[in-house]
């Protein structure tokens, strides 16, 4: 075992002691280039618009807007921004390794009352330089974001810190998510069970599986993020804060009634709502909404 402080040793000998090869020791990461940027705010823009194309035909689309790619490097693209094509093939949406997966439970299932089905998704953001990760919880029956956050990385914390905020302001019944290893991990689904939460999770790229959030995702970008030329996180945080306040508080969609997701998911005139990060305010929506129940088997009309 290594301890103290290893700073007075020379290099080589500090890397015999903590057994690494002198060059990795140099060795710096490169960023991603202007030109792989681009490529990427191309891609997700295809992707967003046909989701089931796979990177054989997105390279071909790209190379029809003048780039030179191969497939190989469109796939690693996809990958670092944690796509893939929608359709049903088998293994390609592999969990954690030894990270159980849960059947999907939604199919038939009548949704017609808030806090029945929350759902949660992972999506790419573009910035002026680099990207970030998105992710959401969302409400399906009221289409509410309960929380959401923001990363530079694909790990799970960022999801677990959305989850607990969300779970602060209520509790599902039925909580949906993919198969990602973000949410099969057992430190995720542990909050889910230690909340005697029902655990639901899509079957391999299905895309209908999570309708709703991959349309939520649609209104942020088209609404949002491809209007905008984040400069950094913290206008990234920022811009989106005051847009899910929008979304939620003011933005009325046509399936609800013309109500907003706020005054649908409220379940009386006195529920604090979220309007701004770290603050509440009070929903003063009259009536809750009436309207038939919606089956997840059918297509829902575009919010």
């Amino acid at each position: 075992m290594v301890t103290g402080d290893l700073s007075s040793l020379p290099i080589t000998r500090q890397c015999e002691l903590l057994s690494l090869n002198r060059s990795g020791w140099y060795y710096q990461p490169k960023g991603n280039t202007e030109e792989e940027l681009e490529l990427m705010k191309l891609i997700d823009r295809i992707y967003l618009e046909i989701p089931f194309f796979g990177s054989r035909k997105i390279a071909d689309r790209l190379r029809k807007l003048g780039h030179r790619v191969n497939r190989k490097r469109v796939q690693r693209l996809m990958r670092l921004m944690g796509i893939r094509a929608i359709y049903r093939k088998p293994k390609t949406s592999r969990p954690g390794k030894g990270h159980k997966v849960y059947p999907y439970l939604l199919k038939g299932l009548e949704i017609n009352r808030p806090n029945h089905v929350w759902a949660i998704d992972i999506t790419y953001i573009p910035m002026a330089k680099g990207f970030l990760y998105l992710v959401a919880i969302i409400d399906w029956y009221s289409r509410y974001v309960l929380s959401w956050r923001l990363s530079n990385t694909l790990d799970a914390d960022f999801c677990i810190e959305a989850l607990e905020e969300a779970l602060r302001k209520g509790k599902p019944e039925i909580f949906n998510t993919d198969q990602g290893s973000q949410f099969t991990s057992e430190e995720f689904t542990g909050i889910l069970k230690k909340h005697n939460i029902q655990i639901s999770m899509d079957g391999k790229g299905s895309y209908n599986d999570n309708l709703f959030i991959e349309r939520l995702w649609r209104t942020v970008k088209y609404e949002e993020v491809y209007l905008k030329a984040y400069q950094d996180g913290k206008e990234a945080r920022k811009s989106l804060s005051n847009y899910f306040r929008f979304y939620n508080t003011e933005r009325s969609h046509q399936s609800l009634g013309y109500k907003t997701p706020a005054e649908v998911y409220a379940p009386s005139p006195t529920t604090p709502i979220e309007s701004k990060a770290g603050s509440m305010v009070e929903s003063f929506a009259s009536n809750p909404l009436t309207v038939t129940g919606f089956h997840l088997n059918s297509i829902p009309i575009l919010s």
